[in-house]
């Protein structure tokens, strides 16, 4: 199965990072690589709530795979556990059968040194959907989640 596995210390407690997890206005800010922007179309975190966002290139060049400028997923909540656990369930809108596919993203909180370390899984990625790209992608939403949670928690 292919997977992207990432790691973050957030200076923050566990409330305070799944808040930013399911919140759709949070989300909006972070779950974004660099040089994208998100609009989040429906985010309704309660398990079985369903999910949309699309990431847009800022720049023209910028290579969508729902369309010339844009990645659109849907899905929905898998699974909620306050301040310790969020998976969903995820497909991007595409016609390419080498992005396409359900996959699976778990955030995993945990206690750590007076703050929260969260366990990030991105697992099922479709064939077209290079580990490596998913994986620095997943990295920048990651670090914004981190300054997010951190600048609002001080």
């Amino acid at each position: 199965m292919r997977s992207t596995h990432l790691t973050r210390f957030i200076d923050a407690p566990r409330s305070d990072v799944y808040r930013a997890l399911t919140d759709a206005k949070s989300v909006a800010i972070w779950m974004v690589p660099d040089g994208m922007t998100c609009r989040v179309h429906q985010f309704e975190a309660q398990e079985g709530g369903a999910i949309r966002i699309s990431l847009t290139y800022d720049r023209a060049d910028g290579h969508g795979k729902s369309d010339n400028h844009t990645d659109t997923y849907h899905g929905h909540f898998v699974q909620l556990v306050r301040d310790e656990l969020v998976v969903q369930q995820i497909e991007f809108e595409t016609d390419d059968p080498a992005m396409q596919g359900e996959m699976l993203i778990t955030f995993i909180l945990t206690d750590a040194h007076g703050g929260t370390e969260i366990h990030a899984t991105h697992d099922q990625l479709p064939p077209g959907l290079s580990e490596d790209d998913n994986e620095t992608g997943w990295a920048m939403s990651l670090d914004k989640l981190t300054a997010l949670v951190e600048a609002n928690s001080a």
